[in-house]
């Protein structure tokens, strides 16, 4: 049920065969509140940096940086924006698992740097997110563009929707924050307010920042995923069940926010099914 009341369309929970494991990680991890520092340096907040492979082409477009993998067959292209509270994160932060998605589903991976709060809030992340995405459009030579990302990437990625209508053929949104009006949890309160400081709840429903709210016509059919023990639960559950075009909603049993992150069986089985559905999508 979401906060509306209504039973969600088309709502699957998945991976209950591994609820043992999931639930075991949850009792173990304690979630840490890391300087912002720390998070920067280690990309998407994990213990040690991440890797960067060769395969991947740093690029500047419209001034926005981006990380470009290009596969040897090009079908297609799929702009991710990555997470971390539109304050900490990269586009260098998954480049393995992004390198892998572009050779299995022949489609060029653009991951955008968009510009990181407080140092730069609303609207300076949406406004490169926009822009990677009018040069994606263009640079590729193709009709086929997909568009994705977690948690406020996810976030992110809808509102390049919502700018950019009749662009993207289908959104891939794992995890996402649609509604800032209404945070579940303190530590979300905090996040939400360093986005958008000085803003009132009220003005935090504004449809340009809170998507949830916004005319969703026209927008492409969508995977939305999240886990069963996310504080942003409920946010999927809203913005699936105001979705106009076909959704295929997943609330994934036992996971918690960000559990694509962490050695676990449901994160692999999550990436496949990723690959699978922009694999088959926008065809």
């Amino acid at each position: 049920m979401s906060r509306t009341g209504a039973i969600v369309r088309d709502m699957k929970i998945t991976d209950e065969d591994c609820l043992a494991e999931t639930l075991e990680f949850n009792r173990r991890y304690e979630p840490r509140e890391l300087p912002l520092e720390v998070l920067r340096r280690n990309r998407l907040g994990g213990d040690t940096p991440p890797v960067r492979l060769p395969q991947a082409q740093d690029r500047v477009v419209h001034g926005v940086p981006v990380r470009v993998f290009t596969p040897d067959r090009v079908d297609g292209v799929y702009l991710h924006i990555h997470g971390g509270g539109w304050s900490f994160g990269s586009a260098d932060g998954q480049d393995e698992k992004l390198w892998k998605l572009a050779t299995e589903t022949r489609l060029a991976v653009v991951s955008v740097e968009y510009r990181l709060a407080p140092e730069h809030p609303f609207p300076a992340g949406p406004d490169d997110c926009e822009a990677a995405a009018r040069w994606a459009e263009a640079e590729f030579g193709t009709k086929r563009l997909l568009i994705g990302g977690e948690s406020a990437g996810a976030h992110l990625s809808v509102l390049t929707l919502l700018r950019l209508p009749g662009v993207f053929r289908a959104a891939n949104l794992v995890f996402g924050a649609y509604d800032l009006s209404e945070p579940a949890t303190d530590r979300l309160k905090r996040t939400y307010e360093q986005f958008t400081p000085g803003m009132t709840a009220e003005q935090r429903r504004a449809p340009e920042i809170s998507p949830v709210f916004a005319d969703l016509t026209g927008l492409p059919p969508a995977r939305i995923v999240v886990g069963a023990e996310d504080p942003l639960l409920e946010d999927s559950l809203a913005l699936a069940e105001r979705w106009q075009a076909p959704v295929e909603l997943s609330v994934v049993a036992g996971a918690p926010h960000g559990f694509t992150l962490y050695p676990l069986t449901i994160a692999e089985r999550e990436f496949r099914r990723e690959r699978e559905f922009l694999a088959g999508s926008g065809l």
